[in-house]
């Protein structure tokens, strides 16, 4: 069994492998932990917490489809016949919203009232999304968390709130007020709550004990600077105890502000060095290849980049102010990739030339070019085997060599369907006559 205080203690002083062993999404703990008296903490994919108000549990996210029963489990063990009467999911993402439904079939079974979910007003239309986009949310979700399980599908049904809002919403409970808060930041549709009585902050995924994931390069628009104010909102407040939306709980008034304060501060960062760029008429490349963030805060504990690469945070900006074209005139209306590729194999002299240059790279450490070269090859010859296996050569390199588990995932992903004589396990597509 994991001791979530004991844990954070040891993140906070940097002591935990939070790339690998700790990854503060990946990394799922057994058991649950007492964190303060009448508050309960659960880290599986995403942190879960149940709150004791003295009439009645209130929780604060709900996990994933394959781990609600165990926060069903867990929260019975500690509270056996306390009803959960509230849940406030934080935002509409598959890791936070689905053991509502144990605690849904329980009520009915005992003649309970069902538990009353709130959330913010745009959930219910990300929830369509999803169900219009599963086969696309299928197959992003299998390279980013390196799912190659068979019959994978991502989750169109989900337990709808009963209560939303726009800006803010109070409710009381018990012994205790429950204070929510609309910030954009991850998603549109983000809620953190504040119990004022005890001064504890449930931020989501608005802070998720490492670079903000600000940038998925696979997901739907982010909001860099709104999510900076949202920080800043919180760390007002002068919380004493921070339930994150992944990774470990903060404790104490200074730690949590500085958490807050410096994550907000990078946030920002990102965002005015790229509008900066973007202002003198840079391209995308020019602007990526600019920004640059301090060492020492990428270097704290909280903010080390283990999920996203902060280049993907300048993307989302760019992607944000500054539409889908990169810059680069010649993509602008582009010649089919496979065409493209091709030409340019022939001019290196065929595919043994370009299959020993991709070694060559890889030996040298230049592995994003490594990378470069095995795609066109791919691309210029899709069932060569010699060109399958350069190509995983380069991708496990590359894999290897990044803290980001999001980009370590999907380039590990390519070296696997490349072990396999494919160029993309997720889509059938993508190896069809049209993939050129």
């Amino acid at each position: 069994m994991a001791d979530l205080i004991e844990l954070a203690e040891k993140a906070w002083r940097g002591e935990l492998d939070t790339c690998h062993e700790h990854h503060p999404v990946h990394t799922m703990y057994e058991g649950a932990t007492e964190l303060a008296p009448g508050l309960l903490g659960m880290k599986g994919l995403a942190g879960a917490y149940a709150v004791d108000t003295g009439d009645g549990l209130v929780l604060l996210d709900a996990g994933a489809w394959f781990e609600a029963d165990r926060i069903y489990e867990e929260v019975r063990k500690w509270r056996p016949d306390v009803p959960v009467v509230a849940a406030v999911f934080s935002h509409h993402h598959v890791d936070h919203v689905f053991a509502v439904g144990c605690f849904d079939r329980e009520a009915a079974e005992k003649g309970w009232p069902r538990p009353i979910v709130y959330a913010h007003e745009l959930m219910p239309g990300h929830f369509e999304r999803y169900a219009r986009t599963a086969g696309w949310n299928t197959a992003i979700n299998r390279r980013q968390f390196a799912i190659d399980i068979p019959g994978f599908e991502f989750p169109t049904k989900f337990r709808r709130p009963d209560v939303l809002y726009k800006d803010r919403l109070t409710f009381r409970r018990g012994e205790l007020t429950f204070c929510l808060h609309h910030g954009r930041g991850e998603t549109d549709d983000h809620t953190w709550t504040w119990i004022p009585e005890r001064r504890i902050l449930a931020t989501g995924d608005l802070f998720i004990y490492a670079v903000p994931n600000a940038g998925n390069p696979q997901k739907v628009e982010r909001y860099v600077s709104d999510w900076a104010d949202a920080l800043d909102e919180m760390a007002a407040l002068e919380p004493e105890t921070l339930l994150s939306g992944h990774g470990l709980p903060i404790f104490g008034r200074e730690r949590i502000s500085e958490a807050l304060t410096t994550t907000a501060a990078l946030l920002r960062s990102v965002e005015e060095q790229a509008l900066a760029l973007m202002n003198r008429g840079c391209t995308l490349d020019e602007v990526v290849r600019g920004v640059e963030l301090p060492k020492e805060w990428l270097d704290k504990p909280y903010l080390r980049p283990v999920y996203d690469d902060p280049r993907f945070l300048v993307h989302m900006v760019w992607r944000r102010y500054g539409g889908w074209w990169n810059g680069e005139f010649d993509e602008l209306l582009p010649a089919p990739r496979g065409e493209l590729a091709a030409e340019w194999v022939r001019l290196a002299g065929g595919i043994a030339a370009v299959v020993a240059r991709v070694d060559e790279l890889i030996e040298a450490g230049r592995l994003e070019l490594a990378c470069h070269l095995a795609e066109a090859a791919r691309y210029a010859a899709p069932d060569d085997q010699s060109v399958h296996e350069a190509r995983s050569r380069a991708y496990r390199a590359a894999s290897a060599a990044q803290t980001s588990s999001m980009a370590r995932n999907i380039l590990g992903h390519a070296a696997q369907a490349s072990e396999k004589g494919l160029r993309d396990l997720a889509s059938a597509a993508a190896d069809g006559p049209d993939a050129s």
